[in-house]
């Protein structure tokens, strides 16, 4: 958590089990992506023992941490390292996609370049471009859209993602999601 990367080489060449949980059930690399713990992280992942799928209880893996925190070169290694860039309920896209940081941008289209499905649904139906409306940046919206991503699709709450750039107050997202529905409409004329 202090990105002390001497103190976490002792420890390995003591023999301590890279792999250990917290209390809370937290992977360390899992901890040194939430907490900015780069070196650590790095350290970790050059590990090849270290388990780069490793879920907390919440189902979360570091790649949805590297992705939620905007870590691009952490997250380009872990996915080297054969992290799941798909999975049910939650993924890293639908994290990256919350994140309103500049580098989001290059985050979402490193996990679009890998594969990530465009409109993974949440438990709750609800997918990264819902997150990118209400939480995240324009341009991860534009780029989502532009993408393939269906603005249409509903939650079960039956929101879609212009519900929920309204509900956040987010008048440019919800007019460009609305652009872009508008645009996919048919031009046919009575």
């Amino acid at each position: 958590m202090r990105d002390d990367e001497s103190t976490v080489i002792a420890l390995t060449l003591r023999g301590f089990d890279l792999n250990t949980r917290n209390p809370d059930g937290d992977h360390a690399l899992f901890l040194a992506l939430r907490e900015d713990s780069l070196k650590v992280a790095d350290f970790l992942l050059d590990q090849t023992v270290v388990q780069v799928e490793a879920r907390n209880p919440q189902g979360e893996s570091p790649l949805m941490m590297a992705a939620l925190k905007g870590h691009l070169a952490q997250a380009r290694r872990l996915i080297q390292r054969k992290a799941e860039v798909n999975k049910p309920g939650w993924t890293p896209l639908h994290y990256a996609a919350s994140n309103a940081a500049p580098v989001s941008v290059d985050m979402v289209r490193l996990l679009l370049e890998h594969h990530a499905y465009i409109d993974a649904a949440s438990p709750n139906g609800s997918t990264p471009l819902m997150m990118a409306a209400h939480y995240g940046s324009t341009e991860v919206v534009q780029l989502l859209l532009e993408e393939g991503a269906d603005p249409m699709i509903r939650n079960e709450q039956g929101m879609t993602a212009i519900d929920f750039a309204r509900r956040a107050q987010r008048d440019a997202h919800a007019s460009l999601i609305a652009s872009f529905v508008r645009a996919r409409q048919p031009k046919g004329r009575w």
